[in-house]
Order: C-alpha cells, then sequence, then structure tokens
C-alpha cells in the first residue's frame, strides 16, 4: 500500500513538474488612470488542445478576487470581480505560444497587491505570482487664476515687464538732458542780465 502510495505520488510530481509557469516581471509599478501588462508564460504543447486549458488569475486579499478566467479555452467574464469588470483584456493569439497578457486599464490605487495565476493543461498543474503597486496622481496642476497668485512677485521683484522698464529709463534720460539744457540756458540768461549793465556807457 505505501508503495503504491509513493507511486502515485512521484507520477503526479512528475506531471506536474511538466508544465513550468514564469512571469515576465515579479514586480509592476505604475499610476493610477494609467493602462498596464501582465504577463505570464507557460510551456507549450503542440499536441495539445485549446479545450484542455484552463487559465484562473487571482488577485490575492483577504477574499480572493478574480481578475480573469478562462474555461476550456474560452474567457469567462462572469467570473471577473466588479472590480475589474471592463477593464481585463487578454490576447487571445499569443495563448498558442505559451503566452498569457492581460491588459488592465484605468488602474485604481486599490489595483495593488499580490496577483497569482494558475494554469491548467493536460501536462499538469502550475502557478506564479507578481506584485502590482500602483500609485496616486500627482498634484494636478493649478488653475491659471490660482497660479497667477502664488507666483505674485515680491515688492523688490515687481514691476513692469523689461521692455516698459527699457522705455521708462530712455523717456527719465531724455527729461534729464532736457532739464539740464533748460537750467544751463537759463543760467546764462541770468548772466547776460548780470554782464549787460556795466557794458551801457552814460553821457553827461
Amino acid at each position: 500500500m505505501i508503495c503504491r502510495i509513493l507511486l502515485l505520488f512521484i507520477l503526479t510530481s512528475c506531471v506536474c513538474a511538466s508544465l513550468v509557469v514564469n512571469v515576465t516581471q515579479s514586480s509592476y509599478q505604475a499610476e493610477e488612470n494609467h493602462n498596464i501588462t501582465l504577463e505570464w508564460t507557460f510551456t507549450t504543447n503542440t499536441d495539445r488542445s485549446p479545450n484542455s486549458l484552463y487559465i484562473y488569475c487571482v488577485m490575492l486579499t483577504d477574499i480572493r478576487h478574480v481578475l480573469f478566467h478562462l474555461r476550456e479555452g474560452v474567457e469567462v467574464p462572469e467570473s471577473q470581480d466588479k472590480q475589474f469588470s471592463g477593464r481585463v483584456q487578454f490576447d487571445k493569439d499569443v495563448l498558442r505560444e505559451g503566452r498569457l497578457r492581460l491588459h488592465m486599464s484605468r488602474l485604481r490605487t486599490d489595483d495593488s497587491g499580490l496577483y497569482l495565476c494558475d494554469v491548467i493543461t493536460s501536462d499538469g498543474r502550475n502557478s506564479e505570482k507578481c506584485h502590482l503597486k500602483v500609485t496616486a496622481v500627482r498634484d494636478q496642476p493649478e488653475t491659471p487664476g490660482a497660479t497667477t497668485l502664488r507666483r505674485d512677485p515680491s515688492p523688490t521683484q515687481s514691476g513692469t515687464p523689461p521692455e516698459s522698464r527699457g522705455r521708462i529709463a530712455l523717456f527719465c534720460g531724455l527729461g534729464l538732458t532736457a532739464a539740464v539744457l533748460v537750467l544751463y540756458l537759463f543760467a546764462r540768461c541770468i548772466e547776460n542780465k548780470i554782464s549787460t549793465p556795466h557794458n551801457k556807457t552814460y553821457t553827461i
């Protein structure tokens, strides 16, 4: 009896070992509202019928959330958890190559977690895990009004644009030159008035 149990265990181990499942990346990271592709690979057999392929992918938490379910080569969308409903698609064409590619769209922060895909074929059963981390979107750009208020220059930096400052400097220079010229002419006039009486001749 013991020999039979050991033989059965050895045969089962050999069958299970013939199916190898790997994950392309052990860890993924993305921002919410973005899309991402999770990919697993598994050994294929040209003689294997597509109807013998079962895939069951879940998000491992206290309660398993079904991410993707393939039964006898056909997707079973009704098994999918509401959290992933309408947001997960797979590539049918690459399944024959032994590749499972799941495209997740409109990521949420609660999508973060550990994902496991269990693959069952006529060659046996195997599974592999990967981790996904979805980070919150960075602060959105401020509205133009808020940006303007935040970027108001300090009193030492406030003023007119460079072009206007150049014009003001030009006008100030011209005004100063005109003022100097007026003062110079005024001084000459006074000097002439003072010097004129000494130049006059008086007759007795």
